[in-house]
């Protein structure tokens, strides 16, 4: 019997990528992962969250934006379709991973779980519509989305890594503080979400519900949190040097604070500006930042050599010419 190929076997028995296209391609999965979430809360900044009133259509009767619809419905649509450009950078991902030599099943499990959060999202994306912007779908509509830019960022440095045994490069200690940082991010991302949903940027100009805090106390426990990360990101700045850890990982640590010191400027300035729509958006361009600087410096506290390809056997010379 004849096995059948899948599409994507047939192009992976047909081409073979080079490394560097293979880490591009799964870069262009970050950067989009973040085109959307900036553009996402670039339509809850410009007040357009429903300015495609139903979902999957944007209207009863078009699935396009109408000239009714004005500059809302336009922003909204527009975003709608930038999904389809990163479905686009997923799937060359998964292509590109797939068809790589010789085959990485676990990174290849691992691209095809963005294709799912695309569309777990995309399916969120429009229950939120339907529930005119209920700020709890809204904040599990930006955390899918985070979840994807981990995925997508995991992926991306995983093509830069070989298969091997996972092998640590600092003591244990160190390992545990880092879990201790990535752990107070998610919850420093995830108080952010509180913040939006009872704050004044509620997506669209009609009468919106909101979470039911106060938005400046949301505000106060988002930035202990935040202070909280900061300190966490000196102290392991600090460890890493006391143990004298390589240099690639000095530097994410370096990095990470550089982004840490800029998004706590831009909080605080929109803070006390009474959060202009502007800082609001670079804001949320830095939570990616953070976000991808603290997967870096998790992941370089370890390493994954490269397995050796198998080498064909020779024939021994001695018996070919017996058989000869």
């Amino acid at each position: 019997m004849v096995a059948v190929l899948t599409p994507l076997a047939h192009v992976a028995q047909r081409w073979t990528p080079a490394p560097r296209t293979v880490r591009r391609a799964a870069l262009t999965a970050v950067v989009m992962s973040v085109v959307i979430v900036v553009t996402g809360g670039a339509v809850r900044l410009t007040g357009s969250g429903l300015g495609c009133d139903t979902w999957p259509k944007c209207t009863d009767d078009s699935l396009f934006a109408t000239p009714e619809q004005g500059v809302h419905g336009a922003i909204e649509f527009g975003n709608r379709m930038l999904t389809y450009v990163l479905c686009a950078a997923v799937g060359w991902a998964i292509v590109a991973v797939r068809s790589a030599k010789p085959r990485r099943r676990g990174l290849t499990r691992l691209a095809w779980s963005q294709c799912w959060i695309v569309m777990g999202n995309a399916v969120l994306g429009g229950v939120t519509v339907w529930m005119g912007l209920n700020p709890w779908t809204v904040a599990g509509h930006f955390l899918l989305a985070t979840a994807l830019l981990t995925v997508t960022t995991l992926t991306w440095l995983r093509t830069r890594e070989g298969d091997g045994a996972v092998r640590p490069r600092v003591p244990r200690p160190v390992r545990r503080l880092s879990w201790a940082l990535t752990g107070a991010a998610v919850v420093l991302i995830a108080a952010g979400t509180t913040v939006t949903g009872s704050g004044r940027h509620a997506g669209d100009s009609s009468d919106v519900p909101r979470m039911p805090f106060d938005w400046v106390d949301a505000a106060h426990v988002h930035a202990l949190f935040a202070w909280l990360v900061c300190a966490l990101a000196v102290a392991m700045w600090l460890v890493l040097r006391i143990v004298d850890a390589p240099a690639d990982t000095r530097a994410r640590a370096g990095e990470l604070l550089l982004v840490l010191l800029a998004q706590g400027a831009i909080g605080y300035v929109q803070f006390f500006t009474d959060t202009p729509e502007v800082l609001v958006g670079a804001h949320m361009l830095g939570s990616c930042l953070v976000w991808i600087a603290v997967l870096r410096l998790a992941t370089s506290l370890r390493e994954r050599p490269r397995t050796a390809a198998r080498i064909p056997a020779q024939a021994d010379p001695a018996l070919s010419s017996v058989t000869g």
